[in-house]
């Protein structure tokens, strides 16, 4: 700002030309970004990659870090909007940072990333049109994949809608192999799924018959959601019942397809067919098979990603707690003091959100008997119509005759 106070003659002109000078800009030092502490020590002793869904708001590479934040071995996002077909490329400065910051924290995004994929893609959708615009977001998300170095990619596996459901098994075969032959490396993880409507892959057989039909085995494996599979059907409440479901697997799909986990717990009964994640301990399937999976060799080594439900306020932070749990839980048997308490005290938190499912299974149980009586009754009813009608035909008449409900009648 330029100096304009008029000077006195008398001033000596040291002085004037001291007052006159304009002011100096200040250097200042090149602001340095502070990282932020992580909430959570990431454990690098254990053999289990415990981790999470994180967001990736921001630019893709902040999933790294909100992975590192939490303390996670591995970690799932989304590659790009899961609401919109469409989504913008990467820039090519973002995908950098990725690579360089799973470089700095030691993630392996071959083996420790786990991306899931749009919920609106359905590779079996009996409709062709839908079908191509599901496949094109599929491979899309491929593509995403490889760009990022990531080797792995786990997919709802679809519906068959209204459609046949083994001609929808061979659409979804059919595309993944599209889709293999249009990548290079990133394998294809196929989620087993809760059961409800016409969905692909609630019964495993579903997954053993869609592998069947892929030409290139390699590329493609299985992540196992542990309510998905017990709101499906399949007990897997305790050690032994854990054991039991993952031998039943092996013996089914084999041991070389498990390629991951998505650890849940259920807010909805065994077999409830209902879809509804809950917090570790909190449902149905209770803390022990959570104890089984952190004591469990087979499992050691594939990406254990937890995608319980976040709470109002909440955010990827809490998933922190959770992985903590679970590395608490490596070494304690069933018996162990401290895990019963746990386990108490866990349940009792659930325990009011599992009677109010409890009652919406049991009403929706009680009407699904009703209709199925009703339905029952109605198809008697069209039996015995068609069989008085052929009677009657063959007596020489050709009209149905409805039978009439007898009546009791009061003697006079």
């Amino acid at each position: 700002m330029a100096f304009t106070r008029k000077l006195d003659n008398t001033q000596n002109s040291t002085t004037a030309a001291r007052l006159i000078k304009p002011r100096t800009h200040f250097c200042l030092e090149p602001k340095v970004k502070v990282e932020k502490p992580f909430k959570y020590e990431r454990n690098l002793t254990t053999k289990f990659k415990f981790g999470a869904h994180v967001g990736m708001a921001g630019g893709i590479y902040n999933s790294v870090t909100n992975a590192r934040n939490i303390g996670a071995n591995s970690f799932a996002l989304f590659l790009k909007s899961p609401r919109k077909w469409v989504s913008p490329e990467y820039k090519s400065e973002d995908v950098k940072k990725f690579h360089h910051l799973c470089s700095v924290h030691g993630y392996n995004p071959r083996t420790d990333i786990l991306p899931h994929g749009s919920y609106m893609i359905n590779l079996g959708n009996p409709d062709s049109e839908k079908e191509e615009k599901a496949y094109n977001s599929f491979l899309d998300d491929l593509k995403r994949c490889e760009m990022l170095n990531i080797g792995l990619y786990n997919f709802h596996p679809g519906s068959s809608l209204d459609g046949d459901h083994k001609e929808a098994l061979v659409r979804l075969a059919k595309n993944i192999n599209r889709a293999i032959n249009e990548t290079k490396f990133v394998k294809i993880v196929i989620e087993n799924m809760a059961g409800h409507g016409n969905l692909i892959g609630s019964n495993l057989q579903d997954i053993k018959d869609v592998i069947n039909m892929i030409v290139d085995k390699s590329r493609v494996g299985v992540c196992l959601d542990t309510c998905h599979s017990f709101a499906a059907g399949y007990d897997i409440t305790d050690s032994a019942k854990l054991t039991e479901f993952i031998k039943l697997f092996d013996d089914l799909i084999g041991p070389e397809y498990l390629s991951a986990i998505h650890l849940n717990d259920s807010k909805a009964p065994l077999g409830a067919n209902r879809d509804l994640h809950q917090k570790l301990g909190l449902g149905y399937l209770g803390l022990e098979v959570f104890r089984a999976i952190a004591n469990c060799e087979r499992l050691q080594g594939i990406p254990i990603v937890l995608e319980t439900p976040i709470n109002t306020g909440e955010d990827d932070e809490v998933y922190g707690e959770e992985i903590k749990l679970l590395e608490w839980l490596e070494g304690r048997s069933a018996e162990d003091s401290e895990y019963t308490i746990k386990r108490k005290q866990l349940s009792q938190l659930g325990e009011k959100e599992r009677e109010e499912q409890l009652k919406k299974f049991e009403t929706k149980q009680e009407k699904g008997t009703l209709k199925k009586k009703k339905n029952n009754n109605n198809d008697n009813n069209n039996k015995r119509k068609k069989t008085i009608a052929v009677e009657e035909e063959e007596g020489g008449k050709s009209e149905t005759i409805t039978p009439v409900k007898k009546r009791k009648v009061n003697p006079r």
